[in-house]
Formats: C-alpha cells, structure tokens, sequence
C-alpha cells in the first residue's frame, strides 16, 4: 500500500510504535485497574484526560511526563501541537501542575518528523527533533531547574585574570541568549583572538553553574582536536587548578603524530557507556572530530570524503540517546563541504537536543542558516583597532634559497597586550626562479619553530635598507 493512503493507526504501528521502543519506551494499553505507578517506562496508548484520550501518555515514576499526539504520515506534525496541549491540561489526575499544563513535555509526530515542546517556560519554543526521549531523559529534565541555573550563571562574575575585554562580550552574549531559551547561536571571532580560549572559559561557566554538565565539543579535523584537548589541560579554571583536574575531559583516539614531540601524550578516551547511558551525575567534556561522531550514529558508509578518521578503527554503530549531551560546540563551522557533507554535519547535529553554539572566523552561508542567531561577532577590523591583532605589510627580503618552496617563518609578538602566547606569522613565499621572498605577516597563537623565527632575523639584519628591523623587529 502506498505510505499516503495508510491511516493514522498503520502510522502508528509502523512507524511511531518502534521509534518509541527505540528509546526505551515499552508500549502497552490504557487499563482502568492499574495505578500510575504500575506504567513505569510505558508509552500507554490511548490515555484518558478530560479533553479526550491522548494517543500516548509517557509514564515515569508513577507520572505522566509526555504525551504523544500521533498523525497519518501524510499530514505536518507540528500544528498537531495544540492537541498535545489540551490533553496535557486535561490530564488532572496527574500529580503535576505548570501554570494549569498538568504534562510537561508534548509530542507531535507522522512517524517520520518528530516536534516537541516543554511548556514549563513561557520563552520555551516547539523544536523539531530526532527521536524520542528516553524515560531516563524526561526524569533528568524534570528535576533540572534551568531558571536557578541561569540565574547563577549570570550572577556569577566572569573574572578570570585572562579574559579580554571583548571576550568577556563574547560570553555575555552567549549567555544572556541561553537565559533567553535559545538553542540555536554563532559566535563569530577574528581568527588569532581567542575563540578555543573564549569558549573553554565559557563552558568551565555553564558547567559551574549547572546551565550544562555534558559537552560535545566537535571539531572537523583531528589534529584541531589534539588542539582543543591541550587547550583545555592548560585552562587555569580556579586558582592553582587547570580545567581537567575539576572535570573529566575525554577524547576519541589519537595518533602520536598529533601531538608535538615535547608534549605528553595521554588522552583519555570517552567511555562509551557516558554515550548510551547518560547520567544525570556525569560533568564532562567530550572532544572528538565531526568525522568520528557520524560514524558513531550512522557507521563507516555514511562519513565524510575528506575523512580525517583511520579504516581501522572501530566501526561499530551506537544507539546514542538524542540527550546525551546538554551542550555542543562546533568549532570552525564555517569549513566548506560538499553537499553531501553538508547534509552529514546537518545530520549529525541534529540528532542531538541540545543547546548548539556555532564558533568561526568567517560565517558561512550553511552556519549561518543552522546556528540562526549571531550573537556576537568580533570584526578582524575591530581587532586591529584594538591592539590584539596586526594588519599585515608586503615586504621584501632576498635569499640565497632557489628551492622554490614554501617557508613558513615564526616570529615573536613584539607587543602586543596579553597574552604572551600570542605571536606574528611571517609566511614567505618565494617565486620561483627569483631570489626574493614576499613576506606577510599575521597574528597566530603559536610559537613553535624559533629556528625559523631566528632565520628570518638574519634576513633582516642582513637586508636592513630595505626596511624589514622595522616591521619584524630583527
């Protein structure tokens, strides 16, 4: 039969009925003789209220938490919403009371797209998500107190000794946004100003204050999440005590060529029952690439072409629950992929209810479409009127080098305020054929390969009339 001329109850059978079984929600009819607390983890079909029989009521602990309005497959889900409201203010036997909604979180679906809506807040809004939640996910949710936390998130001071000025407007931004009920945000900032350093003070926030306590902090490459990882080892949280000593910080595997030759190498790989079995006493950061997450949930076939992810690594897929995690990060989303990768990275998120922060240099028409809201945006311009970045000259320093080659070339910071991590590239680019190289320089968090750093002060020491002491300092 085809799918359009199948009825709501076929619907239901078919599809709607295992999606609820996929969460861990055991199906079963409505019977007078039993209590509440006899439906413990049950989806029961057919509930009574006031207003009508619900076509689901999710039953935990002896409470109704959800109820499911169902529709044929044909029809749009969301307006169906309302339905799902009645009934949650027509079921008076339930022990719960939200401003007269006596069920807190409402379901619509046609099998194939699924909307929910918590009606605890007035700012809360209908969302479309991936599955249902598990009944371990709708008692979690229940005894969180999301006000309290944004309250004390947002009394807290944000005073840590390192944090720039527009770094701190970068976290209020985010965090006035999550006050506000927002699940969707881009932070977008000037690539040398700060954004990993911006955000691990940001999330060591939201989890000091119970706004998150699971994060995903997905990157696209795994050598960014070496990266991500050292940044949060180096965090100074609280006084005397680095980010990783106050929560867990795991990653995906990594190789020994992701990490320089002077660093320690021990990461800590995420247990996998942190991904299926979510808990509410669990606080910890998950690093891992957007390659290795998509594996996770759709297997090996469904990865990016421009993979960054071993053939021989497990390949197993996991049934990770849609709440896994309360926070994720998405660090330079503004990479260009193919359609087909776009649908993935699409994909990926999606499959998760949680708050989503978008962070990049440069936004991109796919970001800008899923994160929605740009909360804040620090120009390159800004950040060169400040004093935090350099505005890059040509200059012109000759060689005795005929390879042909690219030399990148590090050079000290000089100057500039802060942090003494920060430091100038100088990129030289030699024509080929030519005995010259073309130098430009730009703000870079790094201070790695001082040989080469040196090198160039014996250019310029060399060449001095054509002005190079004077832009790098040699």
């Amino acid at each position: 039969m085809p799918e359009f001329e199948k009825s709501e109850s076929q619907t239901r059978r078919e599809r709607i009925d295992p999606e609820l079984r996929w969460a861990g929600w055991k199906i079963v009819p409505y019977n007078e003789n039993k209590s509440l607390a006899a439906y413990d983890g049950c989806a029961i079909k057919e509930y009574p209220t006031d207003n009508g029989p619900a076509d689901y009521a999710l039953c935990v602990g002896g409470r109704i938490l959800g109820i499911v309005e169902a529709k044929r497959l044909t029809l749009g889900p969301q307006n169906a919403l309302t339905q799902a409201e009645r009934y949650s203010k027509g079921t008076t036997q339930n022990p719960l009371n939200f401003g007269g909604y006596r069920v807190p979180f409402l379901y619509s679906t046609n099998g194939e797209v699924i909307w929910h809506h918590d009606i605890r807040h007035p700012l809360s809004r209908s969302r479309r998500i991936a599955h249902f939640h598990t009944p371990a996910a709708l008692e979690e949710r229940l005894g969180q107190n999301i006000d309290a936390a944004c309250e004390r998130l947002l009394s807290t001071p944000n005073d840590h000794p390192l944090v720039r000025p527009y770094q701190l407007e970068a976290n209020n931004a985010v965090e006035h946004a999550i006050a506000d009920r927002k699940r969707h945000m881009l932070v977008a900032m000037a690539t040398g100003t700060g954004k990993t350093f911006t955000m691990v003070n940001q999330i060591y926030r939201l989890m000091k204050a119970n706004v998150a306590k699971r994060i995903l902090f997905m990157v696209d490459r795994r050598a960014l999440a070496a990266q991500a990882v050292r940044a949060f080892a180096s965090f100074e949280a609280e006084p005397g005590l680095k980010f990783d000593k106050i929560y867990e910080v795991y990653s995906q595997k990594f190789h020994r060529e992701d990490f320089d030759e002077d660093e320690g190498f021990d990461p800590k790989v995420l247990p996998a029952s942190y991904l299926l079995e979510p808990k509410p006493g669990h606080a910890f950061v998950y690093v891992c690439t957007i390659q290795r997450m998509t594996i996770n949930l759709f297997g090996r076939e469904a990865t990016f072409e421009t993979r960054d992810e071993d053939d021989n690594e497990d390949e197993e897929t996991l049934d990770i629950p849609i709440h896994a995690f309360d926070l994720i990060v998405a660090d330079e989303c503004h990479r260009g992929y193919t359609a087909k990768e776009l649908a993935l990275w699409r994909e990926t998120l999606d499959h998760f209810d949680a708050i989503k922060i978008g962070l990049t240099a440069t936004p991109a028409a796919h970001t800008t479409t899923y994160f929605k809201d740009l909360v804040y945006r620090y120009e390159y311009e800004r950040a060169i009127r400040e004093g935090y970045l350099v505005d890059y000259d040509a200059v012109t320093i000759k060689s005795m080098n005929t390879a042909g080659q690219w030399v990148p070339v590090y050079i000290g910071q000089g100057d500039l305020k802060d942090r003494a991590t920060n430091h100038h590239q100088a990129r030289c680019i030699q024509q080929k054929g030519a005995t010259h190289f073309h130098c430009h320089k730009n703000d870079l968090e790094s201070n790695r390969l001082a040989e080469e750093r040196d090198l160039l002060g014996n250019y310029t020491q060399a060449y001095q009339p054509i002005g190079c002491n004077e832009r790098f300092g040699g």
